[in-house]
């Protein structure tokens, strides 16, 4: 779950993190009431879960209130990479001397959340990580002890040469990674981490990912949750118990398993296509959930067919056939089904599926050059 920068803010606070104040607004009279609350100059930041705010004008530095007026009223509402504006940070303006990034993540290959850091501070880490890679330091955090001093204190002095500054920053690194801790966050970045003319180090943005599977232990999380800034099917298909990620495709995919989901996915772009979505239907056989997952899936109208790769193991083929049957023939769908049933009773299914105008695949590989050749047409 992505939350909004003011909200990764309070987390960072409730951390040790120093932050500079500030507050979220829905409207330029808000904005006005903050900047004077604050006082002046502040910075008006477009409050979004996605990047490149600053590039698409949505971080503004206003001098009077007149700027605040104009930057918070030309932000709201303002469209960033298909997000919609509907809050604006209010937040005094600093005095930037030096800039830094700092970010914690959770790095597959070594199995440990892992602390990366870079003196080439304020831009995109993605476009450090690709024009000069040698810019970033990692250092993977060994869970049983934490980020230790002297750990935090080398990467430190590595990024700023200061001993002062690099004090500052190691704890501020230590402070972020009990933030990550703490929330069961996926990622957790300070960009930029500067000091101020007066060598005072502060984190002036936030960016928070938390983990979907950790949040039933921090039940006030689910408040921090922005229905609004959410793809509407990716919240159906949450409130359905289905995974799903909307993708750019026009192959609808519905799998069992998240494993074979993503190979389905990675053999549909092989054969020339694009996958429309990822989606995990589980071991289910219910129609039920084959209905709410094709509805998930038809409501993107890119969708020009749909494939259904189903291993049978627990489950039976001829449950899912019948349920994948019943679920279209209570459906009035427009596009190919392609459905591709392997496992258990495969040949009872396979009976089943010869009887409806769906198109049956004896193979993955057959049934996604199926898929590709009835989106094609």
């Amino acid at each position: 779950m992505n939350i909004h920068e003011y909200q990764a803010k309070d987390l960072f606070r409730s951390a040790g993190l120093l932050v500079p104040p500030g507050e979220a607004t829905g409207s330029v009279a808000g904005a006005l009431e903050l900047a004077r609350k604050y006082g002046l100059p502040v910075m008006v930041k477009s409050q979004v879960l996605t990047g490149g705010r600053g590039k698409a004008g949505g971080v503004k530095f206003c001098e009077t209130e007149d700027d605040v007026r104009e930057h918070a009223g030309n932000i709201l509402g303002m469209d960033i990479k298909g997000h919609i504006v509907r809050k604006v940070l209010i937040t005094p303006a600093e005095t930037i001397a030096e800039e830094y990034y700092v970010g914690m993540l959770v790095d597959r290959g070594t199995r440990r959340v892992l602390l990366m850091a870079s003196a080439e501070g304020g831009v995109e880490i993605e476009q450090v990580a690709k024009d000069n890679p040698d810019a970033i330091l990692k250092l993977p955090i060994d869970p049983r002890y934490g980020l230790l001093d002297h750990q935090a204190l080398t990467v430190a002095m590595k990024m700023t040469g200061d001993i002062k500054k690099a004090r500052q920053l190691a704890v501020g690194m230590q402070k972020l990674y009990v933030a990550f801790m703490h929330a069961d966050a996926s990622l957790a970045e300070i960009n930029p981490y500067i000091f101020t003319d007066e060598g005072v180090g502060k984190a002036i943005d936030a960016k928070m990912n938390l983990d979907d599977n950790a949040l039933y232990r921090h039940p006030k999380f689910e408040l921090l949750r922005d229905l609004d800034a959410e793809d509407e099917s990716e919240r159906l298909a949450r409130e359905a118990d289905l995974s799903f990620v909307k993708l750019d495709g026009n192959v609808g995919c519905l799998v069992n398993g998240a494993g074979l989901a993503m190979a389905t996915m990675d053999l549909v772009q092989y054969y020339g296509g694009m996958p429309a979505n990822f989606l995990d239907i589980g071991g289910s056989s219910n129609p039920d959930k084959v209905v709410k997952a094709l509805e998930i899936i038809l409501r993107d109208a890119n969708v020009e067919v749909i494939l259904f790769n189903i291993f049978g193991g627990i489950t039976r083929c001829d449950d899912v056939a019948k349920g994948i049957i019943e679920a279209t023939e209570r459906m009035d769908i427009k596009v190919p089904i392609v459905v591709r049933l392997t496992g258990t009773n495969e040949h009872v299914a396979r009976e089943l599926l010869a009887e409806t105008d769906l198109i049956p695949a004896a193979t993955m590989d057959e049934a996604v050059q199926k898929a590709i050749e009835q989106a094609g047409k």
